[in-house]
């Protein structure tokens, strides 16, 4: 009976309760939505502090800046390798469906192009120039670069000084911890109300509308996440998928719900370190790091919304386009995290680069939403099994 009421359980059941209010009630799951916002909000207010302190404590765990470097240099390339991997999955899987040749759907709304980005300005937007306005504005990837400059510098001071800040960092780490332990309590109730609110707001009959194109997305999305994902935790990580998924399950159902790798984090720290058994030092570093620059199922769903979008405008793209697709999809995905409107620009990125006119984006504007939710549940994914993995290298 315990089992069947464990919080995993609620929030499955808590899912399916939400699409089927928010397809029969609609109108009172709009009503509602003020449940989850406030769900989201709780979340959102752990993000800053779980981060600064989770990595600073990582990294002074480690011990020296040596071993910092090689953990960093393992997890950037691993997630280089998955997000290609990725993008691999979604451009076979276009092609066999090929989405959109069926009928030209060119009557797409008009967006406001987003402001470019050069190399100097990506690279320029990941440092900090006061590091409290960062902090106010909830800047992760800034956040990540003071802190990881902080925290090197403090294993570079006298010991006496690194234990006090290290103790003090450490309690409000555990602190924030029992918090997000007492928010997961309430998962249930904030997945009820996002899910019911997005069947309320979008509907279902858009799903079928674009269902090739749905019909891609996702089964791209079930492939790496089931297929590829476990394939490298079973041969590099040496652990059984299957079973850490059962531990960990919970923060991949609340990044459905959210559609938000930031806003899940405090989770994801939580059920890795208490539940999948990563080590502190793991899960501390390289959660928040991947929940920036580790997106998966984002690059895999640009890379085939941008095919979706050139079928639907009769553009035939050949293999050296599809090479640059996949290329453009692969480093802007790490790059995305530090630029405003992350998942416009890299699709901009993407469109602009073959020839593609950005006010298709609005073809796929319906459906958007829903299959963010896809997409962030595979991210998160990712990202728990990265830190499992790399866990067996600390």
């Amino acid at each position: 009976m315990k089992r069947l009421l464990s919080t995993e359980t609620l929030t499955i059941l808590a899912i399916l309760l939400g699409i089927l209010a928010g397809t029969v009630f609609p109108d009172f799951m709009l009503g509602v939505k003020w449940i989850g916002d406030l769900f989201l909000m709780l979340l959102k207010m752990l993000i800053i502090p779980l981060v600064f302190a989770s990595v600073f404590v990582a990294i002074v765990s480690l011990g020296s800046g040596e071993a910092l470097k090689n953990l960093g240099l393992k997890a950037f390339g691993y997630y280089f390798l998955t997000t290609a991997l990725a993008v691999t999955t979604g451009l076979v899987i276009v092609n066999l469906i090929e989405p959109g040749t069926a009928h030209h759907l060119a009557g797409s709304a008009a967006i406001t192009p987003p402001k470019e980005h050069t190399f100097a300005s990506l690279l320029l937007s990941f440092v900090p120039s006061n590091i409290f306005t960062s902090l106010s504005q909830g800047k992760i990837v800034q956040i990540l670069v003071f802190v990881i400059f902080f925290a090197v510098a403090v294993l570079h001071i006298e010991p006496t000084k690194r234990e006090t800040l290290q103790l003090f960092f450490e309690a409000v780490n555990d602190a924030m911890g029992t918090i997000a332990a007492w928010i997961i309590k309430l998962t249930p109730l904030g997945v009820f109300s996002l899910i019911g609110y997005v069947v309320a707001k979008e509907g279902l009959q858009t799903l079928w509308d674009l269902k090739d194109y749905v019909l891609a997305v996702t089964l791209a999305l079930a492939i790496h996440a089931v297929f590829i994902l476990p394939l490298l935790a079973a041969w590099i990580g040496r652990f059984n998928p299957l079973e850490y998924f059962t531990k960990v399950r919970e923060a991949v159902l609340i990044a459905f719900s959210t559609a938000s790798s930031s806003a899940t984090l405090p989770v994801s720290i939580e059920v890795a370190g208490e539940k999948g058994g990563v080590r502190r030092e793991s899960a501390g570093f390289i959660l928040p790091l991947g929940a920036t620059v580790n997106m998966d199922g984002t690059a895999l769903y640009e890379a085939i919304a941008v095919m979706f979008i050139a079928n639907s405008y009769g553009v035939d793209l050949g293999f050296s386009q599809q090479i640059v697709i996949f290329l453009t999809a692969t480093f802007a995905s790490v790059g995305a995290a530090g630029i405003p409107g992350a998942g416009l620009v890299m699709m901009t990125m993407i469109l602009s680069t073959v020839g593609l006119p950005l006010e298709a984006i609005g073809l796929i504007a319906a459906v958007d939403r829903i299959l963010d939710m896809f997409r962030t549940s595979i991210n998160v994914w990712g990202d728990l099994l990265a830190a499992k993995i790399l866990n067996r290298f600390v």
